[in-house]
């Protein structure tokens, strides 16, 4: 393996790290909120970096996002990467392609997804949205909602697309979406926009990012591939993309079709839906790397200059010990998240390595923001140092990722699914 970046990758970094560099200051992001700095994504879409990552691939995107996370800097970035520009690529019809990525582009399409995610399916009655579908916390592998398409023909598959319900608790950067990519229990992919949600409401998250809960109550979807088209794009592996399973329970108010992506066969949906898995791990642990990185730097910084008992902070053996620990976490993840990356791009089996790129960056992640903030001493207890914000998304990141028992425990049932033994 080689993660020497290409020239197009390191040019696009490079890019990428003058342009957050000169708007993601401190000042901006306070100003920000929890909402999009809306100059900082015009310039990144005007210098074409979203769509620099349909030809750098999954690894040159990590490189971006590793730019995005040494600053926190306050943009869907890694959302409309992973589940827009990345998965319309790689499992979207051709007309689909046509039609999205060109404002996927440009910004005006933002995507965001109800993956990573997890928990236990409820089925409940709703008097409000008809019936829906309860679940947890998005953490781990399976579905974040139950979505249910209505209108199947015999076989299972659905006439020209369906209408979709069921509830997702929490969805990051979704007060920014115009649309967002929903797995159905039968790990078929659907693009929802969220004007035609029954309801989004927001929800405060530990990260300033404009997360909301997604309710679906016959709401018209649009599925990765394209109706009776076969497979959309296939993957480097060589597989088809994008095709949909059937669904389980509908809602009760009447369905009228929407547009869906992929066609039929749960055995490609479910290829498709674990492709865009293993990628949102790879690319959210890759911004994580960047997470960590910058709040090492500024403990370093911080260190270098504040004094104790006559000379600087960073001289103590203590302080430089638990630096070089959180140095060696965030090479740690830093590199688990190449791997993955590399081997997702060259078209391997990276199932096994975004797991074990996102358990890094859940468990390692959230002992470096930890140590950086410790590190600034009673500095890092001020909520408005420029660390604390550091502390807040890497504490975010370890949430959406997941904790690591459940990583390790989904990671183990995959290498025994995989023993011939």
């Amino acid at each position: 393996m080689d993660f020497t970046p290409t020239e197009e990758q390191e040019a696009a970094r490079e890019l990428a790290g003058r342009i957050f560099g000169d708007l993601a200051t401190h000042e901006r992001l306070r100003t920000a909120g929890t909402g999009t700095d809306a100059e900082l994504w015009k310039a990144l879409c005007a210098a074409g970096l979203p769509g620099a990552v349909e030809d750098t691939g999954l690894l040159g995107l990590v490189l971006l996002l590793e730019e995005q996370g040494r600053v926190t800097a306050q943009v869907p970035f890694a959302a409309t990467c992973v589940y827009g520009i990345l998965a319309v690529t790689r499992h979207g019809t051709r007309e689909q392609r046509a039609r999205l990525l060109p404002g996927l582009r440009d910004g005006t399409t933002v995507v965001t997804g109800a993956l990573p995610a997890a928990g236990t399916v409820t089925s409940r009655d709703d008097a409000a949205h008809g019936r829906a579908a309860g679940v947890a916390a998005p953490t781990g592998g399976e579905p974040a909602g139950v979505v249910a398409p209505t209108d199947e023909e015999p076989g299972g598959a659905v006439a020209g697309g369906g209408r979709l319900s069921g509830v997702v608790e929490w969805v990051p950067w979704l007060g920014d979406a115009t649309h967002v990519l929903v797995p159905d229990q039968d790990h078929a992919l659907w693009l929802v926009r969220t004007e035609d949600a029954a309801a989004v409401e927001a929800v405060e998250l530990t990260a300033p990012w404009s997360a909301g809960r997604l309710v679906l109550a016959g709401t018209p979807g649009e599925r990765l591939g394209g109706p009776g088209t076969g497979p959309g794009l296939a993957g480097p592996a060589g597989q088809s993309a994008a095709s949909g399973g059937q669904s389980a329970a509908s809602g009760e108010q009447q369905a009228a079709p929407g547009e869906r992506l992929g066609g039929p066969g749960a055995a490609a949906a479910r290829t498709a839906y674990a492709d865009v898995l293993a990628a949102a791990r790879i690319a959210f642990a890759g911004l994580q790397a960047g997470v960590c990185a910058g709040s090492l730097a500024r403990a370093v910084a911080y260190t270098s200059v504040r004094e104790q008992f006559g000379r600087p902070l960073a001289t103590h053996q203590a302080v430089q010990l638990r630096a070089a620990d959180a140095h060696m976490d965030t090479e740690a993840i830093r590199v688990t998240a190449y791997e993955a990356a590399w081997r997702f791009d060259e078209g391997l089996d990276a199932e096994e390595a975004a797991l074990t790129a996102a358990w890094w960056a859940s468990e390692a992640g959230k002992r470096v923001v930890h140590a950086g903030q410790h590190l600034h001493g009673g500095m890092g207890a001020d909520l408005d140092h420029p660390v604390h914000r550091h502390f807040l998304w890497g504490r975010q990141l370890d949430a959406y990722l997941g904790c690591g028992t459940e990583l390790l425990a989904e990671l183990g049932d995959l290498l025994a699914k995989g023993d011939p033994s």
